[in-house]
């Protein structure tokens, strides 16, 4: 099976595309709301396209180098995951001149741009299901969605029982994807937005369609266009079904992000969180693991910030380890600076662009951290080997080992100052080689095979050997 090869080299940042910046009040909808108004399920903030444009320099100076964007077709909702076209971009957002523009733009800085694929379901709007609201039975479309019983009544208060709709919802009316039509024009959609020149798919429950023909056409389709194009699908569970040549190149690694929480709770020990970790890098080939998005928060979880109780040192490790572990990082909209937000819809927030709302220092955090993995190859593409697991000391340390390149991830997740004695037997280091510090000042040195340092509580750092 083969991966992009720049996938592993990949630093996402998922952009909510009517949250992130307005960048042209002309589209913007008569009732538009307040930029930063807390957002309803309903309500548009202004967000667009030409906004994400004119915060490329923002992007360009974070580090990021690819961008997976939430919907942006035409909709009528402010997620648009019920969406109306699929060939056409929502007039709220901008038009085709500013979306070829904005693949243009990024591309020159050689950032890479996923785009949201919603091929389940659709919503009402869809001409296909307009027709057979409009023409019931006779409709030429019956077959393309799954009838229980006529009429279909598609606006009535209640669940979707007279069709099949994602989760018994009326708003979002389920594809029959068995149906050669419609299957056909969902992946005419798949291949028309590769061939317009974006770099893959997010592809939205991808289990809803438990079809392994269809998304193994899917990837021909794909492939056969841009055979760099990056696929990754939404599953929530660990499932190595989900990955290889029938599917897909890796998946949003919501089991990492899991564990990882549980251990800043403190509802788990650290040698649990070791044995968690190690299930998940043996479950799938190795490529495929470098090719997960591994992220600490999209649009449908809470924030990182607001799950670590507001402490900025416990988000601070959460980066720390999440851009040292294996996998594509992706950075949702505002985590870097510190933006709050609990359940849906809370967690799509306007971004506040006045730096005084930031969380003290967590971007420049970030932003480091987002440097250090460019600059180092192990960081990205290196194995990973554990080294410390120690639930009286509270250290957890692993390598990741590129070659003769090798960096060390020291963490403290304890709410205690830890003074730590960090075995490196594994790694062959010679005596009184020195360690530097690579994410502050100073530097260490191996003394029979071991390295003592001191961790503040909820803090980690990254240790390289000196060429």
């Amino acid at each position: 099976m083969s991966v992009p090869e720049w996938i592993q080299d990949a630093v996402f940042y998922q952009i909510f595309p009517d949250r992130f910046v307005n960048g042209d009040p002309q589209n913007d909808p008569p009732n538009v709301q307040p930029w930063g108004s807390l957002p309803t399920s309903k309500g548009f903030l202004g967000g667009d396209l030409q906004g994400i444009l004119q915060k490329l320099d923002y992007l360009l100076d974070l580090g990021i180098n690819a961008i997976y964007l939430n919907p942006i077709f035409l909709s009528p909702s402010n997620h648009r995951y019920n969406i109306i076209d699929y060939y056409r971009i929502d007039p709220k957002l901008g038009d085709m001149e500013v979306f070829r523009r904005l693949l243009e733009e990024f591309h020159s800085h050689n950032i890479r741009v996923i785009l949201d694929g919603v091929f389940n379901h659709c919503g009402r709007g869809f001409f296909a299901f307009n027709d057979l609201l409009e023409n019931q039975d006779q409709s030429p479309y019956t077959d393309w969605y799954t009838v229980n019983h006529y009429p279909i009544d598609a606006y009535s208060p209640g669940e979707a029982d007279d069709y099949l709709g994602w989760w018994k919802l009326k708003s979002l009316p389920k594809f029959n994807t068995n149906n050669p039509l419609a299957r056909k024009y969902l992946l005419g959609v798949a291949r028309y937005w590769v061939e317009q020149g974006i770099d893959g798919w997010r592809l939205d429950v991808p289990n809803e369609i438990d079809d392994d023909s269809f998304w193994e056409e899917f990837r021909h389709v794909v492939r056969s266009i841009n055979p760099d194009a990056y696929l990754v699908g939404e599953i929530w569970e660990a499932l190595p079904r989900w990955i290889g040549d029938a599917h897909f190149d890796g998946l949003m690694h919501y089991p990492l992000r899991e564990a990882l929480l549980r251990l800043l709770k403190q509802k788990i020990t650290i040698s649990q969180f070791a044995y968690r970790i190690d299930q998940l890098l043996a479950i799938y080939p190795i490529e495929n693991t470098l090719s997960m998005y591994v992220t600490l928060g999209t649009h449908d979880t809470e924030r990182i910030i607001t799950l670590c109780g507001g402490d900025l040192a416990k988000t601070r490790l959460a980066f720390t380890f999440l851009l040292a572990y294996p996998g594509a990082p992706g950075i949702y909209y505002g985590d870097e600076i510190g933006l709050e937000g609990g359940k849906d819809p809370d967690n799509r927030r306007a971004f506040p662009w006045d730096p005084g709302r930031w969380k003290p220092g967590l971007r420049e955090w970030v932003q480091k951290l987002i440097d250090l993995r460019i600059r180092h190859a192990a960081l990205r593409r290196g194995s990973y080997k554990g080294l410390l697991v120690d639930n009286e000391t509270g250290g957890y340390a692993f390598a990741r080992v590129y070659g003769e390149e090798m960096v060390i991830a020291v963490l403290n997740p304890t709410p205690e100052g830890r003074s730590l004695k960090l075995p490196l037997a594994a790694l062959n280091l010679e005596e009184g080689r020195r360690l530097q510090n690579l994410t502050g000042p100073g530097e260490f040195a191996v003394a029979e095979a071991t390295v003592s340092l001191h961790l503040d509580p909820w803090s980690g750092l990254w240790l390289s050997p000196d060429p």
